[in-house]
């Protein structure tokens, strides 16, 4: 379980990270959609690597995959697109900010009611001021 903390704690510090890179690379360039493109063969590149390496077999089990669920490639360039365009102007830590109050409110309905079959966890009075006082924690950091 702490490798998994430690995994998603990186993650956590990759997508501010990601956001002001690729804004950069976007400026740089003059085209916020031309660097998330280069973003995105960068990504395919490394994933097709780690999924060669890890789990070569699973690619046959595509075609059977029900096809909602290749949504979640839409959702990556939506977000990718957004942050790219929005972060130069906004700056990355207000951009992250609606992000992550994005990411609380979605995890929170998709474990409430087991959405996209994840585990099922109830949004107890208790659960939903941590929520709050997450949300209110990530407005205060931005104000400072």
């Amino acid at each position: 379980m702490h490798a998994n903390i430690m995994i998603m704690l990186a993650a956590g510090v990759g997508v501010p990270v990601l956001a002001a890179l690729n804004a950069a690379l976007g400026r740089h360039i003059g085209s916020p959609a031309v660097a998330a493109t280069v973003l995105f063969i960068v990504a395919l590149c490394v994933s097709a690597i780690v999924a060669l390496l890890t789990n070569p077999q699973a690619v046959a089990k595509l075609a059977t995959a029900p096809k909602h669920l290749f949504l979640a490639g839409t959702l990556v360039a939506f977000y990718v697109l957004s942050i790219t365009w929005i972060a130069p102007t906004m700056g990355v830590g207000n951009a992250v900010f609606f992000v992550l109050l994005g990411q609380l409110i979605s995890a929170a309905a998709i474990d409430h009611f087991g959405l996209f079959t994840a585990q099922p966890s109830s949004l107890t009075l208790t659960r939903a001021a941590g929520i709050a006082l997450m949300a209110a924690g990530v407005f205060v950091t931005q104000k400072a």
